[in-house]
């Protein structure tokens, strides 16, 4: 069966508004047909002879998707292990005794790779004096998987504080997160001093949220029953009944996505992209897994506590983390700055790449300067 809202229009329609409750029948429409899905999926996941696919999908071809430059080419590909055993796969450019580290983290269900264009933006326009860190979330990527219950931003900042310490880290430190690697940074920086084995200088925070997904944008599916019920899936199902059974509900949602009527085309072909790593790279079991966490995620009481030098970015076609939630970042964190850029979506690391770059570096300029470092209390 094909899951489709009453119009692509009134998906776009609930998902722009800022401050409104539900776009009541719609919403609830797609989000009950949502539930169902995940409902037969459990229905039928008990039994592993049977075909578990229970809602139709259809493939896309490669070239339609967008390709990223390849991450920088002397990057050191590095193993490290978490405190709690799951090993974390690391791209480590730059000198070890470098006089700036920046750190880049990506969003659900994307890879280091993801910051692919910008990091080699960077790497032109900063040169060698700066070590560009990245790595896959546990998970994700080329990171190993990890017991669904560890699947959460606390965790993940526990495993940046953890790949910080591995790397002996000691020069000034810029964190830049896209989506839920913003999450994990603001998670870290909020953190007090003696559990920051690196205390940030800079942090640029891209596409994201403090907390409150549910209030906003398409976050307001993580309210609906589906989250919860494709977790009780990855719980009780075989890995392998997961997998099939969860990607035609994926595609399903990806569809929703790329037919709204208010998204730019570049919007849609970024959207159609992330769908395509997202379902190539990364188990869905790790999808499930974070995004019941992600509806009770909220760091917004924290955000007075952050001192690095901050600056957010959002796209103004952002069905996922609408402009209202860069406001908020910037409204609770001492003396952050905001630039918005109209045109770019969620995934801004492929839609303005430069800009994206240019933000991170000036924050590194920033802190390298006489005046520079975190910002006084």
């Amino acid at each position: 069966m094909q899951i489709q809202c009453a119009t692509a229009g009134d998906a776009a329609e609930w998902a722009y508004g800022e401050a409104r409750p539900y776009h009541g029948l719609h919403l609830r429409k797609c989000a009950g047909l949502l539930a169902t899905g995940a409902n037969s999926a459990l229905t039928i996941a008990g039994a592993v002879s049977r075909n578990l696919g229970c809602i139709g999908w259809q493939t896309r071809s490669s070239s339609t998707v967008r390709q990223p430059q390849t991450f920088p080419t002397q990057a050191v590909q590095r193993l490290v292990s978490a405190r709690d055993g799951v090993r974390i796969a690391v791209a480590d450019s730059g000198p070890m005794d470098a006089d700036h580290t920046i750190v880049l983290l990506h969003g659900l269900c994307l890879s280091r790779q993801s910051w692919s264009a910008p990091a080699y933006l960077l790497s032109e326009s900063l040169g060698d004096g700066v070590r560009i860190i990245s790595y896959d979330h546990r998970g994700h990527g080329r990171s190993q998987r990890a017991p669904t219950a560890t699947y959460h931003v606390d965790q993940l900042a526990d495993d940046l504080a953890d790949v910080l310490e591995e790397l002996r880290i000691d020069s000034p430190l810029t964190l830049a997160g896209h989506s839920l690697g913003g999450m994990t940074a603001l998670t870290y920086s909020a953190r007090p001093a003696r559990l920051q084995p690196v205390q940030p200088h800079g942090l640029v925070l891209v596409a994201t949220a403090a907390g409150q997904l549910v209030e906003r944008g398409m976050g307001r599916l993580l309210a609906t029953p589906a989250p919860r019920l494709l977790a009780a899936l990855a719980a009780r199902a075989p890995a392998a009944a997961v997998e099939h059974s969860l990607r035609p509900m994926a595609w399903t949602a990806c569809e929703l996505l790329v037919r709204c009527r208010g998204c730019g085309s570049a919007e849609r072909e970024a959207l159609c992209g992330m769908c395509a790593a997202a379902l190539a790279s990364t188990a869905l079991s790790t999808a499930a897994g974070f995004l019941p966490q992600l509806r009770r995620f909220d760091q917004t009481g924290a955000l007075s506590a952050i001192r690095a030098r901050t600056t957010v970015l959002s796209g103004g076609a952002d069905l996922l983390t609408p402009v209202a939630h860069a406001r908020q970042l910037v409204a609770g964190i001492r003396g952050a700055a905001h630039h918005h850029y109209p045109h770019a979506g969620h995934m801004m690391l492929q839609d303005v790449p430069r800009a994206v770059a240019d933000a991170i570096a000036d924050v590194v300029h920033m802190t390298l300067s006489p005046r520079g470092g975190p910002v006084s209390a």
